[in-house]
């Protein structure tokens, strides 16, 4: 569990310090409650899902950009034929599959 990333996600205006990474050194320094651990364990399935799907985004789009924009536009100048494009952007998302929700 990454605490740190938790507490970015469902507490972003609360501040903190974090010693090591065990719950037993977050020091709270925000007025609001301090979330207990077990709340910080039930919001790491999410949070964790949300930066897998961010990261595969991001890859996909770096590829897309390398790899299928040019096709894209080469078949825009060309009469539309889409098939070459649609199979490189087909390959990117099997290659790069988002994960499965909690």
């Amino acid at each position: 569990m990454d605490i740190a990333a938790i507490l970015t996600v469902i507490r972003p205006d609360s501040l903190w310090t974090l010693d090591g990474d065990d719950y037993t050194g977050l020091s709270w320094l925000s007025d609001d409650p301090k979330p207990t651990r077990a709340t910080l364990e039930n919001a790491w399935a999410q949070v964790q899902y949300d930066l897998e799907y961010a990261r595969v985004e991001a890859a996909r789009r770096r590829r897309y950009q390398v790899e299928t924009d040019g096709l894209y536009f080469e078949a825009m100048r060309d009469g539309g034929d889409l098939t070459a494009w649609q199979a490189a952007v087909d390959a990117i998302k099997a290659d790069l599959p988002y994960p499965e929700a909690p």
